[in-house]
């Protein structure tokens, strides 16, 4: 069902001044609707569910989200019910995203921001119970323990040489995935998208909690950070700056990228060969996330 992930290379005259080569991993090409990092962080909750005896999952999410989109993708193509909870008001006539969700059979319902806001409480929580039936519930973009669990995949079956592996951050799951999934001597950064000076500590908890439920192995996790240099202002946030730069690259290169997450992270790295951060004749594996479905 999903196509192994190719590595582009990108060349370019920077890089070969800084004696950098800039490896990319193309997780946006594994599927066509289950794109980039979104499967990895619904794999073993979908499995968590169906050993659980849950038939139906339910997840938050915004009008716009990509995680709404792979997990209706995910639930018509492994046979569960889904249920998508939208941030705010509903909007007729329904954006491609929510198309695309009802289409796969998804379940859409509303939550208006101030309730939105406190979906995580018990509450909220057995509302929705009490109005859908149980179900196995899956966090707003998809990060949790298991979800960490999939991201440590990523770096599976790469038989290139790596120093550096860069990665998007929104909410730290594959950030916590690649911590976990690659050796310590390699240098792991997450580029945060949105103002996260919690995200460290958020990838800290993280792999903390994979470890308690015996999803990973249970270590010191080293020589990794999250770089909060390059959000442009928080999410989804974009600069004329950044979207020239998101532009030029994606006709320079034969790779599609956007301003909400993969731009900020090429912009991030191109940055920091700029300045001399990564070590001459050194090699950095970019991870392409997927970024905003189009």
């Amino acid at each position: 069902m999903f196509t192994p992930a190719p590595i582009q290379e990108i060349k370019d005259e920077l890089l070969e001044k800084h004696q950098v080569r800039l490896l990319v991993k193309r997780e946006d090409l594994i599927h066509p609707l289950i794109k980039g990092n979104k499967w990895y962080k619904l794999k073993y909750n979908l499995e968590n569910a169906r050993k659980q005896g849950f038939t139906k999952i339910l997840t938050f999410g915004g009008a716009f989200s990509n995680h709404i989109y792979a997990t209706a993708s995910a639930g018509y193509l492994l046979g569960f019910q889904s249920i998508g909870i939208i941030r705010g008001e509903e909007h007729l006539p329904l954006n491609p995203v929510l198309s695309h969700a009802v289409s796969c059979g998804m379940e859409i319902s509303y939550l208006d921001r101030a309730t939105y806001r406190k979906k995580n409480e018990a509450q909220i929580i057995n509302h929705l119970k009490e109005k859908f039936g149980d179900f196995y519930l899956v966090p707003e973009g998809g990060t949790n323990p298991w979800a960490v669990k999939g991201t440590e995949e990523i770096l599976k079956n790469v038989d290139v040489a790596y120093n550096y592996v860069c990665c998007a951050c929104g909410t730290g799951g594959t950030l916590a995935g690649l911590v976990a999934g690659a050796s310590d001597d390699v240098q792991k950064i997450g580029f945060a998208v949105l103002k996260g000076d919690f995200l460290q500590k958020d990838v800290e908890n993280l792999l903390q909690e994979a470890i308690k439920q015996q999803l990973i192995v249970d270590k010191l996790y080293l020589n990794w950070h999250v770089n909060n240099d390059y959000h442009f202002g928080g999410y989804a946030k974009v600069t004329t700056v950044l979207q020239d730069f998101v532009k030029d690259f994606s006709q320079k290169y034969p790779i599609s990228i956007e301003p909400i997450y993969t731009g900020k992270l090429f912009y991030g790295i191109f940055d920091l060969i700029s300045k001399g951060f990564f070590q001459k004749n050194s090699t950095v594996l970019a991870i392409h996330s997927g970024g905003v479905y189009s």
